[in-house]
């Protein structure tokens, strides 16, 4: 089940003008269909330290399964236009951000290309990924590794103290 899913991981330390991260996510959410991200399911939010600058606040991620027509370089497109109304500012890697959204996986597709790779090449590492993709579709298959998303977050070697919230 959900082997050809489409994911979305959302995250978020800055909750720019909303009262928290937890309330901005929930409006991303909301944002989703709107350009054709239709969600079928999602993740409770999960809480982990900032890194690499711990004194940063804490992150709320989690990941949506949703439903398009659309194509992987198009779900590219308005994932970046919600992150931008969201106030999503790019520089500094690994900096702190309003929204941050992520294709994880557009079902089966694998592609290695300079503007796209899926799966995304990082997110089976993260238990803040895989531990909320576990949570709501435990036996999806990592279209290259294989391994279950139960199993990827089992042995997750970044963001290990990733915690519902």
């Amino acid at each position: 089940m959900y082997e050809d899913a489409v994911l979305i991981a959302l995250g978020s330390n800055l909750s720019g003008g909303f009262d928290s991260s937890k309330a901005l996510l929930e409006a991303a959410v909301a944002r989703l269909s709107a350009v054709g991200l239709r969600v079928v399911k999602r993740s409770a939010w999960w809480r982990s330290a900032a890194w690499p600058d711990p004194t940063a606040p804490d992150y709320l991620n989690g990941l949506a399964i949703v439903e398009t027509g659309l194509a992987p370089a198009e779900v590219m497109v308005a994932l970046a236009q919600i992150e931008g109304e969201f106030g999503r500012e790019r520089g500094e890697r690994n900096a702190a951000r309003t929204l941050d959204l992520d294709l994880v996986a557009h079902g089966r597709t694998v592609l290695d290309g300079p503007d796209l790779t899926l799966p995304h090449p990082r997110a089976a590492e993260r238990l803040f990924v895989m531990g909320p993709l576990a949570q709501i579709a435990p036996e999806w298959r990592h279209p290259v590794l294989g391994e279950t998303a139960a199993a990827l977050a089992q042995g997750a070697t970044v963001g290990c103290d990733a915690v519902p919230a």
